[in-house]
């Protein structure tokens, strides 16, 4: 990428290596995922914190969430919308609706498929699930407005880009097969950057 994309380059070398550790709670980083879902990290654990509380202390199974009330998820700072969410997936989880031993096989677009089929669940979480959970390292989010804001920044341009754009530069840049490595650098450009 460094030497194809003159402006990855300094990012890359600023930067240095890309530290995702891929991990297999894939249940657990779901529910999460959607606790956390437009949330600040300190408002988020503070949520999960209280959410893991409510269960004795250690997270709960897809069928401990799924006897609690909407209004008991709520009491941990919850939105409805959000406990409602996290009670969808857990009966996915349970009626094998979305079975994680296979996630692994399948390509890219069955796995974002899979999870948005969940509510709450949306492109932008698979793309998140995928390269921070699962590790994939072809993912480009392009939906990312951190993704949108770097990329408009790092390459001049007059507005935020499409998605088109993006994939246009990505092609430029030779990101292929490492998309999900270029978005990382790219949010590591910014203040704001997520940490892995």
């Amino acid at each position: 990428m460094a030497a194809h994309d003159p402006v990855l380059r300094p990012l890359i070398a600023r930067f240095g290596f890309y530290p995702i550790e891929p991990h297999r709670n894939y249940y657990q980083e779901l529910v999460e995922s959607v606790v956390g879902q437009q949330l600040s990290v300190k408002a988020a654990a503070a949520i999960r914190k209280r959410f893991v509380e409510l269960f004795g202390g250690k997270f709960p199974e897809p069928g401990q969430i799924l006897e609690k009330s909407v209004e008991e998820l709520r009491s941990s700072g919850l939105s409805g919308a959000k406990a409602r969410y996290i009670q969808d997936l857990a009966l996915h989880v349970l009626e094998n609706k979305l079975d994680f031993s296979k996630l692994d096989d399948l390509s890219n677009e069955e796995v974002a498929a899979e999870l948005t089929a969940v509510k709450g669940i949306g492109e932008w979480t698979a793309h998140m699930f995928m390269m921070f959970c699962m590790g994939r390292l072809d993912i480009l989010p392009v939906g990312d407005l951190g993704i949108k804001n770097g990329v408009m920044r790092l390459y001049g341009l007059d507005k935020l880009p499409d998605a088109e754009q993006i994939r246009d530069l990505a092609m430029k840049g030779s990101w292929s097969p490492y998309e999900s490595v270029a978005a990382w650098y790219i949010w590591q450009s910014l203040d704001n950057a997520p940490k892995a």
